[in-house]
């Protein structure tokens, strides 16, 4: 009876050290969700990113004043008739 108490004990401290150690146990299942977490995150800002590249690309689509715009901005361009003045900070 003795041996079998002993072997029941050691059995269950295996699945004792099984469940918190090795593989898929709960230290594994905790980086697991942490990494997911992480994962939710990126995802999320990456959606919100897309959202405005697809309404920027709508509202390219629809009018010519975000053409207008984004030529001024990024090009420099200026209107037939419009004088453009740059103005350069002072250096120190």
């Amino acid at each position: 009876m003795k041996l079998f108490v002993l072997l029941l004990i050691c059995l269950f401290a295996l699945q004792q050290y099984h469940l918190w150690f090795c593989k898929n146990g709960l230290q594994d299942n905790y980086r697991l969700e942490k990494e997911v977490a992480l994962i939710k995150a990126d995802t999320e800002q990456l959606m919100q990113r897309n959202q405005m590249m697809f309404s920027e690309i709508e509202d390219l689509k629809q009018g010519h004043q975000a053409i207008e715009e984004r030529a001024r901005n990024e090009l420099g361009l200026v209107k037939e008739g419009e004088t453009f003045f740059r103005i350069v900070p002072k250096e120190d």
